[in-house]
């Protein structure tokens, strides 16, 4: 923006673009950047990666001042690109829509720290946390990520589109073989934007259950990752010849069925930096005793289901009162007569 507040220049850093977001707004500014301010919501690089140094091309576009949200998450780099802007007498504001800016680059604080993804697990349930009414009473009885029950889906058409929206904030989903059996999903991003990557559909299948004949496999295109425990070469062999990685986690737990932890690990080695879960009962137990859930987007619809027969959100022992899962900085969101709780169980920036 220049000295009459008029924005000169604007750029938005996709990743596959390479150039960061600073890079293409000076481009598009020109000469009419010099003497101009930066507003930024992060922390111009200081370090070569794939592109050169973003202060160091502040700096040659003659830009007087920078206004940033937050500094680099980076521990390794944090606060060396502001030094450098100020070593060359370019004013620099700190702090302006924190909150907001940690949450648009959460994903990326997790993943540069831990080299894991940030972990949401998304769920959709009654009042009295029932995912799915009864076996054999839903035409989707076990479709439990999608909110389905006997009339069609627990939750509205408006929070079911507000879903599309989340995958489309994620570079993976994961789902366990169950509900793909049950459901049929396409698991894909519906919302019609574009995307810096295809997103990556992940089943958990210990044993290779998954159906040839599944909406997933039919419409593979280097975009499924099957996770095993055990793989009968075979069906294995018969996967890959449609176009899904078949993998195996090393470290299955005592039942047979895939490590979360080694889940999670896996994902991050193949550059995954957020990963949204819509499983069943038993993969959400499983990730929540994993202790690698970072936050929670659950949506409720003002329907009791009751009963003991209906199907919970969480299956497995369960935590103890003292150990309870505790949800933090927590969010609500209005879907007509729908609403969505959305917290953190763990901090991305620790």
């Amino acid at each position: 923006m220049n000295t009459d507040g008029v924005v000169v220049g604007s750029g938005s850093h996709t990743y596959a673009g390479v150039k960061h977001a600073e890079i293409l707004a000076i481009e598009r500014a020109g000469q009419r950047a010099r003497g101009a301010t930066l507003y930024i919501n992060l922390e111009p690089c200081s370090h070569q990666g794939r592109t050169l140094p973003c202060s160091d091309a502040v700096i040659a576009a003659g830009i007087t001042r920078v206004v940033a949200c937050m500094s680099d998450p980076n521990p390794l780099v944090s606060g060396r690109g502001f030094e450098r802007l100020r070593q060359s007498d370019v004013a620099v504001t700190v702090g302006i829509l924190e909150e907001e800016a940690k949450r648009l680059n959460e994903a990326f604080a997790k993943y540069i720290r831990q080299r894991l993804p940030l972990v949401t697990l998304k769920a959709a349930m009654t009042l009295d946390g029932k995912i799915a009414p009864p076996p054999g009473e839903s035409r989707n009885p076990t479709a439990l990520g999608a909110g389905s029950s006997g009339s069609g889906y627990i939750t509205s058409e408006v929070a079911r589109a507000h879903v599309q929206e989340l995958r489309h904030q994620h570079d993976a989903i994961l789902v366990g073989v169950g509900t793909v059996i049950a459901d049929d999903p396409l698991l894909t991003d519906r919302s019609g934007r574009p995307r810096r990557r295809p997103l990556l559909r992940v089943i958990l299948d210990s044993r290779l259950r998954l159906p040839l004949e599944s909406r997933v496999v039919k419409t593979a295109q280097d975009d499924l990752l099957v996770l095993c425990s055990f793989a009968e070469e075979k069906k294995r062999k018969q996967l890959q010849e449609r176009g899904v990685w078949v993998e195996q986690i090393p470290q299955p737990t005592v039942d047979g069925h895939p490590d979360v932890t080694a889940v999670v690990k896996h994902l991050g080695a193949r550059e995954i930096t957020s990963l949204m879960i819509e499983g069943g009962s038993m993969v959400n137990w499983a990730a929540l005793s994993s202790g690698f859930v970072d936050k929670v987007f659950f949506y409720y619809a003002p329907k009791i289901l009751g009963g003991t027969g209906a199907v919970p959100f969480s299956a497995g022992a369960g935590f103890g009162l003292g150990e309870a899962a505790q949800v933090k900085s927590i969010r609500l969101h209005r879907f007509g007569e729908d609403f969505a709780v959305e917290g953190y169980l763990r901090d991305p920036y620790v």
